[in-house]
């Protein structure tokens, strides 16, 4: 599976539904909280070309969105094949 790296902050109900979805699949991610990390926070604006809403998700190298865009890949059937690539 590809490795899927997700930002969050806490109480975020988007990170957490995106979290869930992640969970669901069985993929291989890393969580970083970057709420009230200036540091961290500027790392995934950075990666992500200047996205600044959370969570900021990304599968492998490739930024695909937010939850929303997660969601939508799933509605599609296209996030197994990328979590599987």
């Amino acid at each position: 599976m590809a490795k899927v790296t997700i930002y969050t902050r806490g109480f975020c109900p988007f990170c957490s539904r995106a979290v869930s979805l992640l969970k669901k699949k069985r993929a291989d991610f890393e969580e970083i909280d970057a709420g009230m990390d200036a540091g961290k926070r500027a790392e995934m604006i950075q990666r992500s070309n200047g996205g600044r809403t959370y969570p900021q998700i990304f599968i492998g190298d490739q930024h695909i969105g937010g939850c929303d865009d997660m969601m939508a890949l799933e509605k599609r059937g296209q996030l197994d094949a990328l979590l599987t690539a």
